[in-house]
């Protein structure tokens, strides 16, 4: 008898025991279920951007992971497990997040929350979860994040200080641009002018970097008995550097002077009344063909000549170039007003077989250019 009264008084325990166990096993929607539940398949997501082997520059950042979305046969919600690590095995993570909700459309989209180092390769993956079952992780995607190029200014060195130079075409020595990244071919631009402001722009040379620090001799002979201001800027085809601290130098007066064979020209202000007049005005100021400097002067001749008149409005500058050929880091043929997508853009030569005709055509404007920098001289 006492042992039959102990078995009525186990049977609601056992039954309450049996009660949860159903709980866990028959609700695939419980937070508790036990897992992982038979029959449920989860699919690996699927990797979009970054892409495998793409380049992210550092100042892009921080970086949007873009993820399309796993499948599932249960019922249960699933959410992602995302990691980023800087090793293919992801021993040595940089950032891990579970329970990421999946997003809409198929997609989901994750940022980041802080900028990854530059210079260095990026291994990251994906996996799907519902809380009971796990499915495979996505393929491993690299990428890499970079140090963007950029340029600090150079430092000119001689000739500085007003000091009084014995020949019309002296030497320019300067310390090279500091740089952050890996430039590739890096090419500088020196300017000189009659006054501080380089508003009267008598010469301008392009040529390549040497080690460490760069020397250049002025090709053509510059004005006798003159009080020269000379600056010095680096570029590349991603990057333009700012210009270097002004120096400036003076001319000797020689016993007889030579005939004036101008830095690449220049002259007095062109006036005239329409914008193809002073194009062709500024342009007969330039014998024969242009080279890169040459040209870099005779734009802002013209941009600056358009602005003082005011005729047509002001705001015309040289267009930022930073691929391809260039002249100084800017179009060769091209001036231009304003930014954004009401930037318009006028062709100053023609360039049919090198012949650099002076015309006026435009302006061309958004969506038929490649908006970029106008630099008002």
């Amino acid at each position: 008898m006492r042992k039959f009264t102990r078995l009525l008084l186990l049977a609601p325990l056992l039954l309450t025991a049996a009660a949860c166990e159903l709980t866990k096993t028959e609700n695939p929607l419980s937070p508790s279920v036990a897992g992982p539940i038979p029959g449920v398949d989860i699919s690996a997501p699927k990797l979009l951007e970054p892409l495998s082997g793409q380049q992210i520059a550092g100042d892009k950042q921080p970086i949007i992971l873009l993820i399309e979305n796993a499948w599932s046969t249960g019922q249960r919600p699933l959410s992602l497990l995302v990691e980023v690590a800087t090793d293919a095995g992801f021993a040595n993570l940089v950032f891990s997040r579970d329970a990421v909700a999946l997003g809409e459309g198929g997609r989901t989209a994750l940022t980041l929350p802080t900028p990854l180092g530059t210079g260095r390769a990026y291994y990251w993956r994906a996996q799907a979860r519902d809380g009971a079952n796990s499915g495979p992780y996505s393929p491993t995607m690299g990428f890499n994040v970079f140090t963007p190029v950029s340029f600090d200014k150079p430092a000119p060195r001689s000739p500085v200080g007003n000091v009084k130079v014995s020949t019309l075409t002296p030497e320019f020595v300067f310390d090279n641009a500091p740089r952050a990244g890996i430039p590739g071919l890096v090419t500088y631009v020196i300017e000189v002018a009659t006054n501080s402001a380089f508003a009267g722009i008598i010469a301008a040379w392009q040529f390549p970097e040497q080690g460490g620090q760069t020397r250049f001799v002025a090709p053509s002979g510059l004005p006798v008995s003159s009080q020269l201001f000379w600056r010095v800027r680096a570029y590349e085809s991603t990057a333009l550097g700012p210009w270097s601290d002004t120096a400036s130098f003076v001319t000797p007066t020689p016993a007889t002077p030579p005939p004036t064979t101008g830095g690449g020209g220049g002259g007095g202000a062109c006036t005239n009344s329409t914008q193809p007049g002073i194009v062709t005005c500024r342009r007969e100021q330039f014998k024969g063909y242009m080279d890169a400097g040459t040209a870099l002067v005779f734009l802002k001749n013209v941009a600056g000549d358009m602005n003082k008149l005011g005729t047509w409005g002001t705001g015309y500058g040289l267009l930022r170039k930073t691929g391809g050929a260039s002249c100084g880091g800017y179009a060769c043929d091209i001036i231009c007003k304003g930014s954004g997508t009401s930037q318009q853009q006028f062709d100053v030569l023609g360039d049919s077989e090198g012949a650099q005709v002076p015309t006026w055509g435009g302006p061309k404007i958004y969506p038929n250019i490649r908006v970029d920098s106008c630099d008002v001289p």
